[in-house]
């Protein structure tokens, strides 16, 4: 039988944004629980250098002190996955398999998965020499031979980028899609190598060393970039009527990341925002400091 229990506010995903949000609550002597299915994106990053104070941690270590310092100013954290967030008057419910909980506000902090390639031997690699985002990661590949993999258009420019930022020694392996001839031609000039293909396996075994593709040739490189993106762990959101960007993707948030609908806020990468733990944190601040407010005001 499930239980039903009542807070101020409910967050879920114990990430940046979730996280300094309880933080926030918590020092208002607020009733906060933090819902967590665990993992994530944060979690998973082998290293994080740009977060200001903080020259190198892991996710790991940056999630878990995370929750020890929301716990330590009585924010509860628990382990579980939200199946479903119902709103009705003034409260929503987040309903997870053994019991549901409500609140009068939440906060959608759950983040993203990655869209990772089928790739043989990739995970002995992930965060240490295949990466999946630039902003975090792409200094590491200063002055490396790096292999870029994507199959868009969004993936082309994405070579030019890490052209005039990082390294000069690119190739772009492209599965299906054939970038313009005006492309082509720029990505020559640039000595950017352009290679059609699928990749197979990561041949290495304490460092990359190269890209094995399914019609048997190899392309030296030390490091990889992804451009696949990730998708959204929002699924719990499908039942309210959120506006999206013109993607369908990301929702539409205001100055105080507040949804469409009153009372649900969204910080980290599921809100049109960048995509980065240091400015979820900051989200998660300032969406926390606007509930008080109208927690004061009920």
């Amino acid at each position: 039988m499930k239980t039903e229990q009542s807070y101020d506010c409910i967050i879920v995903g114990a990430s940046p944004g979730g996280l300094q949000a309880a933080i926030y609550l918590g020092r208002y002597n607020r009733k906060v629980l933090v819902i967590d299915r665990g993992g994530g994106r944060t979690f998973l990053a082998r290293h994080i250098e740009n977060f200001l104070t903080q020259p190198s941690l892991s996710g790991k270590e940056l999630i878990e002190r995370g929750i020890a310092q929301a716990r330590s100013f009585n924010a509860e954290v628990i382990r579980g996955s939200v199946v479903q967030v119902t709103h009705a008057g003034r409260l929503f419910s987040a309903a997870t398999a053994n019991a549901t909980y409500t609140a009068p506000f939440l906060i959608a902090a759950s983040g993203g998965r990655e869209n990772l390639p089928q790739i043989e031997n990739l995970g002995p690699f992930f965060g240490s020499g295949f990466f999946t985002c630039v902003d975090c990661d792409g200094y590491r590949t200063t002055g490396r031979k790096l292999l870029l993999l994507g199959d868009a258009d969004s993936t082309v420019r994405l070579a030019f980028a890490m052209h005039q930022m990082y390294t000069k020694d690119i190739t772009l392996l492209l599965s299906t899609y054939v970038p313009p001839e005006a492309y082509q031609e720029a990505l020559a000039d640039a000595g950017i190598r352009l290679v059609q293909g699928r990749p197979r396996r990561i041949v290495g075994t304490d460092r990359i060393e190269a890209l094995a593709l399914e019609d048997g040739s190899m392309i030296p490189c030390e490091m990889i970039l992804s451009d696949f993106g990730f998708a959204h762990n929002d699924e719990y959101l499908q039942g309210l009527d959120l506006k999206r960007d013109a993607s369908g993707r990301s929702f539409i948030v205001n100055h105080q990341y507040e949804s469409s609908l009153r009372g649900l806020f969204v910080v980290g990468p599921l809100n049109t925002g960048q995509d980065q733990a240091i400015i979820a944190a900051g989200e998660g601040a300032v969406a926390a400091i606007e509930i008080n407010h109208r927690l004061l005001e009920l």
